[in-house]
């Protein structure tokens, strides 16, 4: 037997030595069942509110994603030159935004760029 078996089982023997049973218990079966019985309907409640907040979120999202495709659509049926006619007007009604934006776009760009090497 190996030294690490050997402590083992001397650690398994002490904890044996160790455990007393419960002689008076403090907590009777009926506290004891209330107190579960509590913990189980907690345990529903929240679980019915994880559910109810997943359904939410794929509701979420699921709009969102309909609302990108009619815009991924909309952008394929136009000429690119009525894209950038609406860009150039876009900036010109909205140049703080347009500098976020392009910001922001230069940023995921350095990214991408830095992560290949």
């Amino acid at each position: 037997m190996s030294e690490f078996e050997e402590e083992v089982k001397k650690a398994e023997k002490e904890l044996e030595q160790s455990l007393v049973p419960i002689e008076n218990d403090p907590f009777g079966d009926a506290q004891r069942d209330e107190f579960l019985g509590d913990i189980k309907m907690q345990a529903q409640e929240y679980g019915q509110k994880v559910q109810d907040a997943a359904a939410r979120a794929k509701d979420y999202a699921s709009e969102k994603l309909a609302y990108a495709e009619e815009k991924f659509k909309e952008l394929q049926n136009k000429d690119p030159k009525e894209l950038i006619e609406d860009a150039k007007e876009y900036a010109r009604q909205k140049p703080g935004q347009t500098i976020l934006i392009s910001a922001a776009v230069g940023l995921v760009i350095g990214w991408l760029l830095k992560g290949r090497k």
